[in-house]
């Protein structure tokens, strides 16, 4: 984790007002909890009438994907840090959509830092942060809108010095996960039941504790170095798929028990990699994109969490 992170805060070190799209789940709430436990004055903005998140914690209600809906709700508020988290899993959040929302704050905000991931790189192992993102025309939506909306985002940061600065997880892990990942497993040990790793379960796998990457978030918006600036945010160590189901086993204190199968005979079973046919938990088995952190190391101070502690 990162040691000794200081709160949010202006120039004259008062707290800040600060908007968190999408901060009801997750990355998110927890994000809000940490601004709200430093003093600050949060906004979180989501499209229900109400949160779970206290009294404290200001409600916006709007539609993520409707930029006008935006507008319409944050008004003539200012924000000094605006949180782009929330990806619409359903719709997808197109490149436009978040240049649209971007624009309403450009020009009265300090910083807007937008959630990206991993997986705008498209794929390939090693990234660095000045590699090139996933083409406009990249099959996955996922990937595709992500890269699109990091391009547009830098694109305004030249022309108008929109205050960007990106986040490139991969998988997060942690408390509150709303992704059948980690409780996937212990379950499975739990029930007595084997784990089915596809193939050779060599496939490559990179994670981020939650924790550690908001703490990051939250740095970002104190370094005014890093206005401008893309970050891989990952433990740099990777994990091969067998390492993976060795560590929750180990945290769990059980020894698994492991089938191996091929991936195609998996497909040809019905086995999904989301859905209700799960055989390795929501969408833990993707073709590897991992990433390099020196840069977050460098510039950020950044001390990511042992995988096997944060588990």
């Amino acid at each position: 984790m990162i040691s000794g992170a200081t709160s949010v805060r202006g120039t004259s070190g008062t707290p800040m007002r600060v908007l968190v799209i999408g901060g009801t789940q997750f990355i998110g709430r927890l994000l809000v909890e940490e601004l709200v436990k430093a003093g600050h004055e949060v906004h979180v903005l989501h499209r229900k009438p109400r949160h779970t998140l206290g009294k404290k914690v200001h409600n916006v209600v709007a539609d993520r994907n409707n930029p006008e809906s935006i507008r319409s709700a944050v008004g003539s508020t200012r924000f000094d840090v605006v949180y782009d988290n929330v990806y619409d899993w359903e719709r997808g959040t197109t490149a436009a959509q978040v240049e649209a929302t971007a624009r309403i704050f450009d020009g009265r905000v300090s910083r807007y830092v937008f959630m990206s991931s991993v997986a705008a790189y498209g794929d390939g192992l090693n990234h660095h942060e000045g590699d090139a993102l996933a083409p406009d025309d990249h099959p996955n939506l996922y990937a595709r809108n992500k890269a699109m909306t990091e391009r547009a985002l830098f694109r305004m940061h030249q022309r108008t010095g929109l205050p960007i600065v990106t986040l490139r997880p991969p998988f997060v892990y942690g408390p509150g996960n709303p992704y059948y990942r980690e409780a996937f497993f212990w379950d499975r040990f739990r029930a007595g039941r084997p784990v089915i790793v596809p193939s050779d379960g060599h496939r490559l796998m990179q994670f981020i504790y939650v924790h550690d990457l908001v703490d990051l978030a939250i740095r970002v918006a104190e370094f005014k170095n890093a206005v401008g600036h893309s970050f891989n945010t990952a433990h740099p160590r990777v994990l091969s798929q067998l390492e993976v189901v060795a560590e929750l086993a180990r945290v769990a204190n059980v020894a698994p028990r492991i089938v191996s199968i091929p991936r195609e005979e998996i497909y040809r079973s019905g086995g999904q990699v989301v859905g209700e046919r799960l055989y390795f938990g929501d969408y833990y088995d993707l073709p590897a994109i991992t990433e390099v952190v020196t840069k977050a190391q460098r510039m950020l101070a950044f001390k990511p969490t042992d995988f096997l502690y944060g588990l």
